[in-house]
């Protein structure tokens, strides 16, 4: 047992659990490293904290001379916890987050008088080398220039010893290089327009806030084996290996007892957590071995982003010292359970409440089913959007196996809701009629039907569900930023309800409709128009892929094909009314998205045919050297009786050839189609070729390489197994 794979197994298996000390009381500790209100108060002047509350609150611009003040205060905190450096931190197109640290210490020209100094423009601005970050064409590669701008709605906070700075990305001429920028844009839109239409109920309400709640899924696998595997290395998931005989069966692992090991983990990264202002809430083992959640309380929607960003970081960072890996990829082990990233979203109003929680009376009940029933209609309008909004090479892999929704947008709304709005659409038919008008006037608000706070079961195959007092977003992926999907759900419900709201104000001022009825006839009709989106089924079964067809729904199974839906007109004259972005920025997102896919399915197809070469096929060819040798040794002891007594080593001689001759071939095809893919003069044709001819033979090359794992003798094969890698804990 000389093997890597050995000395690694050994090493996992010799782990014993890391102490932490968490003994503190949660809330005690809860946001001690964030320049929270708390600290503002402490640390500014009564002139400086109203600023940052304003900017925050109002969105009223902060004075450069007031950043001063507030940079000095800032300062003073970090440097009183031991903080040396400071970073704008930000989320560039990369689908991570960046940072570049500069150090408080400088000193004078002749390099006296050392001196912590951090002023309001290195608070507010700073201009980081935007030439390598994804752009897609918005800047030449020789144009470094671009700027990082403070986000005061998200509070700094430390990190180690770096004061980190929330901010946005934009290029020099203007334009949004980063995730955040857009998504506060989306917010600012859904601000104004449910805030127009909750007027209509409250006259007191000044704004409305999207919340959002994600659960974060992901793998826990030990460290020593994950270096044992160059595909997790390089791609985050095994792009072979043959599936382990017990794998989730048994079903014995969903909320199952915690492994010691990775409790300990958990306890430290809640630690680092509440440390951050995170606040995280749940804790449990996932369906598939190995496989973990956890998920915080809900959060102003542009928070969570940033939090759950951070998290990610602070996840491997916290990782490293329990000797793990952490494995965030939607489909890491073949067989299994994938990882998503459900997100789960509502909005609030500043009077405190939830406006997708069913009231107690008929007049809240008909303002719980107006945002309700517009957001149905949103994503009816635009379910394409949608899937565009969660795709990517990896969570290809996930959407429509068995443990997530399918590729088909739908709305999942439950047995009582679905009545609900059944009896609301039948109260009359067609068009207000003078005398249903009446009616309505004067029953419309006590006709409306109770609903109930757990008013739906839940549909784990449906990829838009509404749970209660929210949706719930499922199909989001385990490695995607929250920002892409939010961005988008908060556009197109902002654009729905401000469309809404001229429906219902034309009513009221041509027809001379009381508001109640107004809003009740556009209620109605949306309903008509939205029952293709709603579904209650089995969303893996293949007579929803035929109904879905019937109804019109897209069914985009690939990146290449889902993200066309960004760059329709639709898309764009959608983003530049409501402000979110304009052409050039929609149209950048899309070449980078696509390249971005094409990259991936390159470096798999790479990595791939590396492994399957550099180690499958030697691994096969000294055992098969092994069995050619035990039958020369027959042949000499049983002369020419050996070919039936050797039969089977016979056997297996050939097919370790079949199988290896099997890999060779496909691995050059599969470059030989690269080489093809790569000479295209077109980003969409290039991901086309690499999602339709360079892909198809990562299943044919790794159904020959998991063949010659059940073939070859174990104790040679030199990559960790799925037995090792899913239940070495």
């Amino acid at each position: 047992m000389s093997t890597f794979r050995f000395h690694a197994l050994q090493k996992a298996t010799d782990r014993t659990p890391v102490a932490v000390d968490d003994s503190e009381r949660k809330s005690a500790i809860f946001g001690s490293n964030v320049f929270n209100d708390k600290a503002m108060r402490q640390f500014l002047t009564p002139e400086a904290y109203k600023a940052v509350k304003n900017a925050i609150e109002n969105g009223i611009k902060i004075d450069r001379k007031i950043a001063e003040y507030i940079a000095m205060g800032m300062k003073e905190w970090a440097l009183s916890k031991g903080v040396t450096h400071y970073t704008h931190w930000f989320q560039p197109l990369t689908g991570t987050t960046a940072e570049k640290h500069d150090a408080f210490f400088e000193t004078s020209m002749d390099g006296s008088d050392p001196v912590e100094k951090f002023g309001g423009s290195q608070l507010a601005q700073q201009e980081p080398d935007a030439s390598s970050f994804p752009n897609g064409g918005i800047r030449n590669t020789f144009e470094a220039r671009g700027y990082t701008a403070w986000d005061p709605t998200s509070p700094a906070f430390i990190f180690g010893t770096t004061l980190c700075i929330p901010t946005v990305f934009i290029s020099y001429t203007g334009e949004a290089l980063d995730n955040k920028t857009p998504l506060l844009r989306a917010l600012h839109a859904i601000d104004n327009a449910a805030t127009d239409v909750a007027k209509y109920f409250d006259k007191n309400v000044k704004k409305v806030t999207p919340t959002l709640g994600w659960e974060q899924e992901y793998f826990l696998v030990d460290a020593a084996l994950a270096n044992s595997r160059p595909d997790i290395l390089a791609t985050g998931r095994t792009l072979l290996g043959h599936t382990s005989a017990k794998g989730q069966q048994l079903e014995d692992h969903y909320f199952g007892s915690i492994p010691t090991r990775v409790l300990q983990y958990m306890r430290d990264l809640e630690k680092e957590c509440m440390l951050l202002g995170i606040p995280v809430k749940t804790r449990h083992n996932e369906v598939a071995p190995n496989q973990y959640e956890l998920a915080p309380i809900f959060e102003e929607t542009n928070l969570a982003v940033d939090h759950n960003s951070l998290l990610m970081d602070v996840m491997q960072k916290v990782a490293e010292r329990h000797h793990f890996k952490v494995l965030f990829h939607e489909k890491p082990f073949k067989g299994v359970n994938g990882s998503g990233k459900h997100n789960n979203w509502s909005l609030a109003t500043d009077t405190g409440i939830n406006l997708l929680s069913p009231g107690r009376t008929p007049m809240s009940n008909l303002q719980f089913l107006t945002f309700f029933i517009n957001t149905i209609k949103a994503v009816h309008d635009y379910e394409e959007l949608m899937r565009a909004s969660i795709a990517s090479a990896s969570n290809d892999h996930r959407l429509g196996a068995n443990e997530a929704p399918p590729a088909i947008i739908s709305v999942f709304i439950g047995q009582q809701l679905t009545n609900v709005l059944a009896e609301l659409e039948g109260v009359s038919s067609g068009k207000l009629s003078p005398e249903e008008k009446t009616d309505l006037k004067l029953n419309v608000v006590g006709k409306l039907p109770d609903v109930l706070l757990d008013n739906t079961d839940r549909n784990r195959t449906s990829p838009f569900a509404f749970t209660g007092n929210k949706f719930e977003f499922r199909a989001v992926g385990s490695t995607a930023n929250c920002a892409v999907s939010m961005t988008t759900l908060n556009t197109i419900v902002a654009k729905q309800l401000k469309d809404f709201k001229v429906e219902v104000d034309a009513l009221i001022e041509t027809k001379d409709m009381k508001k109640d009825d107004a809003i009740f006839n556009v209620l109605r009709e949306y309903i008509k128009k939205t029952k293709a989106i709603l579904f209650e089924g089995d969303g893996y079964s293949e007579a929803w892929e035929i109904e879905a067809k019937k109804r019109g729904l897209s069914n985009h199974k690939t990146t290449p094909k889902a993200l066309k839906a960004k760059v329709s007109k639709q898309a764009i004259d959608l983003f530049g009314e409501m402000n979110v972005m304009d052409h050039v920025e929609v149209e950048s997102r899309y070449e980078i998205e696509l390249e971005e896919y094409t990259k991936k399915i390159q470096i798999e197809g790479r990595v791939l045919g590396d492994i399957a070469r550099n180690h499958v096929i030697p691994t096969s060819i000294r055992y098969q050297n092994t069995l050619i040798e035990n039958v020369r040794g027959l042949k000499e002891i049983f002369g020419k009786d050996f070919e039936k007594i050797a039969k089977e080593q016979i056997g297996l001689i050939k097919e370790i050839s079949e199988h290896i001759e099997g890999i060779n071939s496909n691995v050059e095809a599969m470059t030989e189609e690269r080489k093809k893919a790569n000479a295209l003069n077109s980003s969409e044709k290039m991901a086309d070729a690499y999602c339709e001819k360079v892909k198809p033979y990562f299943d044919i090359i790794r159904s020959h390489c998991d063949k010659l794992e059940l073939l070859v003798d174990d104790e040679i094969w030199t990559l960790a197994k799925y037995r090792e890698l899913l239940f070495v804990r």
